[in-house]
């Protein structure tokens, strides 16, 4: 017996017992009326102020890196977490005004590369635009998508691009995992309130 005829009989049963075989009708709610902020409109928190408190938050540092036909490519990116254990996927956040962005959707892979305790000054060179990025960095391929694996990082997470979501002025890339490994040794670079951080064991 099919769905169909499954479901039919369920609801000859359900029918000969006298109990209800259907719902009324639903008035879904309607949608809220969407418009976007006037210029004269003041912002529910200033900018300053969001950056400031969200500054309380300590993250790890990470940089992210892809190879397409021009090179490699790679930014600082704090805004990096796991997101799923089955399948295996991680999330990163990037500004809508990036330049390196483009090459690494481009690319459609990517390696994130959670930087070490004394890789400060690497992070920095990594924040830069416009510099050559990989100018005296050491690197080599990740295993599955040959993005950059820099030399030091504690810990690294080859990826595909899964899918990509909007989020105010950044995109919310989603990376399937496809290998990682790390140093069970290395301790993590940290940023919190502006500065750069480790943690005391």
């Amino acid at each position: 017996m099919g769905h169909a005829g499954m479901a039919a009989a369920a609801v000859r049963y359900l029918r000969s017992v006298g109990a209800p075989t259907g719902v009324g009708v639903y008035d879904a709610p309607a949608a809220p009326a969407l418009r976007a902020v006037g210029e004269d409109e003041r912002l529910p928190v200033a900018v300053g102020e969001f950056r400031r408190v969200l500054g309380h938050f300590a993250t790890g540092v990470t940089v992210v890196t892809a190879l397409d036909a021009e090179g490699p490519a790679g930014f600082a990116c704090q805004s990096f977490s796991s997101l799923s254990l089955e399948p295996p996927l991680v999330v990163f956040m990037v500004g809508r005004t990036s330049t390196t962005w483009p090459r690494i959707a481009r690319a459609g892979t990517f390696c994130v590369n959670v930087l070490a305790a004394d890789q400060g000054g690497l992070c920095r060179g990594f924040a830069v635009s416009g510099a050559d990025k990989f100018a005296g960095v050491a690197y080599g391929p990740a295993p599955v998508t040959g993005a950059p694996r820099l030399e030091g990082a504690a810990a690294w997470i080859d990826c595909t691009i899964q899918t990509v979501h909007t989020g105010g002025d950044h995109l919310i890339v989603v990376g399937r995992v496809e290998s990682l490994d790390a140093d069970e040794d290395g301790a993590p670079l940290l940023f919190h309130r502006g500065r750069f951080g480790r943690l005391d064991h």
